[in-house]
């Protein structure tokens, strides 16, 4: 019998864990450091509501993802209609940008210089030099850049758009096109038999965690084992083969296989057998905090987005969510709203360490400013901290990543996955098919490269999307 170990219970661990317990002939045990499943992607209770830790939406085009979802789901979901917006200069902008709207709220004179920016870009192209802003730049003119991009992403990084590199802007943005948002504007466009992500998208009803909930429910009725509030140590290799793990009691436990969602730089640094330079490579590899600051509003009808980006510079906060605008179950019969407001920041800095009282002191200030609750009284307020939330890709991070990788290629029946585990950006979807793949090879010793599935894959053995009725095939 196979004896697996799967590090971390986030939507890429539970997924490798749920799938390699569907065969009875392994044994899987599931190690989670925190009291619930789901990682960032979990669902928690404030207030007699059910919240998410952030905004998180599910979308895909890959059959395979659609279907484990579906298959796990079930009808406990609904679809939900995206309306977000950019909250910028005190106006608000719809996201993704529709040029109408956005003319209108930048005014004559702005628009004009957004326009001759463009026209000036497309004549004379900035110099690509690897980096996000000339990335964003040489496609969009320098002034949609200083509008649209420059203030936000400087907020969730922490670095300068010209230390950031351009692999976010190609994995996140690469579709963006000036020219067909004006087309569309204009003449209309997309699909109108069925949404896009653009559009709507399928939501639990239960809240974004409910699907490893079940996930997690189904892997223990299989025989897999769940060990809550239980940290790892480290992973034990011999001879360049995962043999085990230490967990942070000292318990030492022999696998034959270790899938793993730890942060790539612990997992890599505490490997005895990995090589200095390697280790030296991953203790630069850098990941961004979260704090979210959860308020709870005393109205039910303050804004209709499900989540604003806030690129003004005079707030800290970079994005604002309102859970009263997803499913009704997650409120049920509370009259009030629960708005999260997310701040980033770095280990080391001074925002990590303030009291709970002076951020939700903070947040509560910041909500007023942007106008969007107006005289509304705010009940209460709750501090949730993430760390490690984002992978930091400061420039030319791949050149320190990829020896990473092909060291730990080497390291057999070792399989590093999600968010953490891969230092990739994933959504849910990636990290879902990483969970997948990382089964197949366990399982069916399928190969499969899981440093391959990137947060802009397409390469889809069959795309279909979920609609209320269910899978749609495309």
């Amino acid at each position: 019998m196979k004896r697996v170990a799967v590090i971390g219970a986030g939507p890429a661990g539970m997924t490798a864990a749920y799938q390699i317990s569907k065969q009875k002939d392994v044994e899987v045990t599931l190690f989670e450091i925190s009291n619930s499943v789901g990682g960032l992607a979990k669902t928690i209770t404030l207030w007699s509501q059910k919240v998410d830790i952030g905004p998180h939406r599910f979308f895909s085009s890959d059959s395979r993802v659609n279907e484990v979802w579906l298959e796990v789901v079930g009808n406990k979901y609904e679809m939900v209609d995206r309306m977000t917006r950019i909250f910028y200069n005190n106006r608000f902008f719809h996201y993704p940008l529709k040029p109408l709207d956005a003319f209108a709220n930048l005014g004559v004179l702005e628009t004009a210089r957004c326009v001759f920016s463009y026209l000036k870009e497309k004549l004379s192209p900035t110099e690509f030099k690897g980096d996000f802003e000339t990335w964003v730049t040489s496609r969009f003119g320098r002034r949609l850049f200083e509008v649209f991009f420059e203030t936000y992403s400087e907020k969730l990084w922490g670095i300068k758009c010209t230390e950031l590199d351009a692999d976010f802007a190609a994995q996140r943005i690469k579709k963006m096109s000036l020219k067909e948002a004006v087309k569309n504007a204009f003449f209309g466009g997309g699909n109108k038999e069925h949404k896009t992500l653009v559009d709507q998208f399928a939501y639990p009803i239960g809240g974004t965690g409910l699907v490893y909930e079940l996930m997690a429910a189904e892997f223990q009725r299989n025989g897999g084992t769940l060990r809550l509030n239980t940290g790892v140590e480290k992973v034990v290799t011999e001879n360049e083969t995962a043999t085990g793990l230490v967990l942070t009691t000292g318990e030492e436990l022999n696998f034959d296989y270790v899938v793993s969602t730890m942060p790539l730089t612990l997992l890599v640094t505490r490997l005895e057998e990995a090589p200095d330079e390697i280790r030296e490579k991953a203790q630069s590899l850098k990941f961004r905090n979260t704090i979210l600051v959860y308020l709870n509003v005393d109205s039910t009808d303050l804004f209709k987005d499900n989540w604003l980006y806030v690129h003004s510079p005079s707030l800290n906060c970079g994005r604002i969510t309102n859970f009263r605008n997803w499913v009704p179950y997650l409120y049920g019969d509370e009259g009030t709203s629960i708005l999260c407001m997310e701040f980033w920041c770095q280990e080391e800095d001074e925002l990590w360490h303030l009291p709970d009282e002076e951020l939700i002191e903070m947040g509560k200030k910041e909500i007023r400013q942007t106008g969007l609750i107006g005289h509304a009284e705010i009940l209460d307020g709750k501090v949730y901290r993430i760390n490690r939330c984002y992978p930091i890709y400061s420039r030319g991070y791949r050149e320190i990543l990829e020896p990473i990788e092909s060291y730990l290629k080497t390291v057999k029946n070792l399989m590093p996955i999600g968010r953490y585990g891969a230092f990739k950006y994933n959504n849910q979807d990636h990290s879902i098919l990483m969970g997948l793949m990382a089964a197949e090879n366990i399982l069916s010793n399928k190969g499969n490269d899981l440093w391959e599935i990137n947060t802009d894959y397409e390469e889809y053995q069959e795309a279909s999307i979920i609609t209320k009725t269910g899978l749609q095939k495309q």
